[in-house]
């Protein structure tokens, strides 16, 4: 985990992701990405020299009407000591067997994003946190170029004021092959999703299109995640940015 520590302290430190206080849900899919995380932020409580709080959150979508089990997910929280909140939801059964969607990922992300929210907000947390990565950002990059036609990422640090919440990303610094190799070093077991479309989304051709860039020349993906920081927009640019603008101010 010491790499995956390293690249969320930095992204912590860069962003100024956690202060003093803070009381933190940690939205826990069961996937790599959010148990690595999970760990990761338990971990860093250690040494970071911050004083906050972590709480577990499961949205337990019910595909299919049918419970999924997260016991797993539940072990992992008692055994590091941490809160865990396991809320089960109709999401499912309304985007896919009520609604029917064609195009469900956004509807889903949507009714999910909004379910964390509310959960955050009874836990009495004033932060959500997300286990989106550095392969995460520059997909939803190019998926916005390719797709709709702007140029726009979500940010590492958002603040949500009609819920007063702020939503971090602490490992966006972090590829996923490092998420993916700490998850199966530290025997992190993870839930197998069971949604309908999982592994057949826009979001996954883009992955395979940046896969097959990668493999045909070295560094792409590094040099689409370096534009992004150089260009400032939606909250990524580096602090020696911030300050260049304020004194050309």
């Amino acid at each position: 985990m010491q790499k995956i520590l390293g690249y969320m302290r930095k992204a912590i430190t860069e962003f100024d992701l956690i202060q003093n206080g803070d009381r933190i849900a940690v939205g826990v899919s069961g996937g790599k990405d959010s148990l690595v995380l999970l760990k990761g932020l338990c971990l860093l409580r250690r040494f970071i020299g911050i004083d906050y709080e972590i709480v577990a959150v499961t949205l337990d979508p019910c595909f299919s009407g049918i419970e999924g089990d997260y016991s797993a997910v539940s072990k992992l929280c008692e055994e590091m000591g941490i809160e865990y909140s396991l809320r089960r939801t109709q999401i499912g059964q309304i985007v896919f067997d009520v609604r029917k969607e064609d195009h469900p990922c956004s509807l889903c992300a949507r009714m999910r994003r909004g379910a964390l929210h509310d959960a955050a907000k009874e836990l009495h947390c004033n932060k959500v946190a997300l286990g989106h990565h550095f392969n995460d950002a520059v997909e939803t990059f190019m998926m916005n170029l390719f797709i709709e036609g702007r140029i726009g990422c979500f940010s590492p640090k958002s603040y949500l004021s009609r819920k007063d919440l702020t939503l971090i990303r602490p490992m966006v610094l972090a590829p996923e092959s490092d998420i993916r190799r700490a998850a199966g070093r530290n025997n992190l077991e993870v839930v197998k999703s069971k949604c309908p479309v999982d592994g057949h989304t826009k979001r996954e051709d883009m992955k395979e299109y940046l896969s097959q860039m990668e493999k045909n020349d070295k560094g792409f993906t590094d040099r689409i995640f370096g534009a992004l920081r150089r260009s400032g927009i939606d909250g990524w640019g580096y602090k020696s940015q911030s300050k260049e603008k304020m004194s050309d101010e």
